[in-house]
């Protein structure tokens, strides 16, 4: 036990480090007018779901069942009764750790696909309100007794409850909120890569814990779902490359960078139920289907910026779908696994997996599209035009992350004036 329970506690830490892998990642694809709000949004979301989660979102998620939609939220209220070292931890306050990080970071997610034009405050509104609505019944109906798990639907880490979700949500959230100034006419190119590619290693490497910790003990299925996550990835970033040249000429870092990340959306809901061959075929596949379907957005003309839909709604619904086709008893231990259709498998899996990722789907984007309205209707929902052309960094924080003027901005720059001023008056005084 005591082993299990280390692993566990070192699967929350990594899993926590991928929402500041994110928000590197996410920071170095906007403009560097926009790079500290692109961040805050990131560590915003910890902030406020980390809160939620210990109130009532953890009781909304694993409570007694309520029609198979949500658990009841008075169970846990404030942790009650599970703030107490005895007992199994994986039932507990361990448990309570590993999920709240899933919860993080799945409404970080939302956060790239509204960059460049949300406001801070209307973020946390949205965020708070989505998590409350969306989230945490939806991770029910995965893992805490709700409908998706009734059916026997497979998802072994997140594919419904984090990926399609946020995909989802950030799809019916830009539609509400609308484009950027200027998009699509106006390059918007990322403006530092190698903070893309090093928040994309950080992804990767606290993935680790989102997988294989999902096996909630230091065995064989969580070394089954380590490898495969590496398998992959990997071909997910090499999928990606081969689309890039064949269609662009050029493979770049971006699209290594987002390669892996497709790859690991992927794999979530597969990690654990799928050979070698499988993990390959949803990888490759999912890197070069993600990469084809960034371009989705310029043909229907929703502007997400940073290709959450593109990357975790199409990931996260092609490695759920293919489970229906890959999965594999034989790395399930004593018999309990399922076979998909190409190991013998019935095709009953296959419309079980797309009913649990399209009914996630739908209610995620229509209830973030309602909620979108709401907080666009009650704070504004956006800066201004000219606030947003002039950067969003200093309307929302008054602070900007590069000081190419050689000055400081904001209330670093205030102080400073203010001490300049005082000295200046007392040379005054003494002369």
């Amino acid at each position: 036990m005591e082993g299990n329970t280390a692993w566990l506690l070192t699967s929350s830490a990594l899993v926590l480090l991928m929402t500041p892998g994110l928000a590197l990642f996410y920071g170095g694809m906007v403009r560097s007018k926009s790079v500290l709000n692109m961040l805050m949004m990131c560590f915003g979301s910890m902030g406020l779901i980390g809160v939620l989660w210990v109130i009532y979102g953890y009781s909304m998620t694993y409570g007694t069942d309520i029609g198979y939609f949500v658990g009841n939220p008075l169970d846990y209220l404030g942790l009650s009764g599970l703030m107490t070292p005895e007992g199994d931890p994986t039932e507990g306050t361990v448990d309570v750790a590993f999920q709240a990080m899933f919860a993080i970071i799945t409404v970080a997610l939302i956060a790239g696909a509204v960059a460049d034009r949300m406001k801070f405050g209307a973020w946390l509104l949205f965020a708070g309100l989505w998590a409350t609505l969306v989230y945490f019944p939806v991770a029910h109906w995965v893992w805490g007794g709700g409908w998706i798990e009734e059916i026997g639907a497979l998802d072994f880490a997140g594919g419904t409850a984090v990926h399609t979700n946020a995909g989802a949500a950030a799809l019916g959230l830009v539609l509400v909120l609308g484009k950027r100034a200027g998009w699509p006419k106006e390059p918007m190119k990322p403006h530092n890569l190698p903070f893309v590619m090093l928040g994309a290693a950080l992804l990767w490497f606290g993935w680790f814990g989102f997988n294989a910790g999902s096996a909630y003990a230091a065995d064989g299925v969580a070394g089954i779902a380590f490898i495969n996550t590496v398998t992959a990835t990997c071909a997910a970033m090499l999928g990606w490359l081969l689309l890039e040249k064949i269609r662009d000429g050029k493979p770049t870092s971006l699209g290594a960078a987002s390669g892996v990340v497709a790859g690991l959306v992927a794999i979530t809901p597969a990690c654990a139920y799928v050979d070698t061959w499988g993990a390959l075929a949803i990888g490759a596949i999912a890197g070069a289907a993600c990469a084809a379907a960034v371009g989705l957005k310029y043909r229907f003309g929703y502007d997400d910026s940073l290709d959450v839909v593109g990357v975790h709604l199409v990931g996260g619904l092609i490695g759920t779908v293919m489970l229906g086709f890959v999965a594999t008893a034989s790395v399930v231990p004593d018999g309990e696994g399922t076979n998909g259709l190409f190991y013998g498998g019935s095709i009953d899996l296959v419309g079980i997996q797309v009913l649990s990722v399209v009914g996630t789907m739908v209610y995620s984007a229509v209830v973030a599209a309602i909620l979108g309205l709401i907080v666009k209707g009650v704070t504004g929902g956006r800066v201004s035009t000219e606030d947003e052309v002039s950067g969003i960094d200093e309307a929302e924080h008054a602070e900007s992350a590069y000081d190419f003027a050689g000055g400081r901005s904001g209330r670093a720059a205030s102080v400073d004036t203010g001490a300049a001023s005082s000295t200046k008056q007392m040379e005054d005084s003494t002369s």
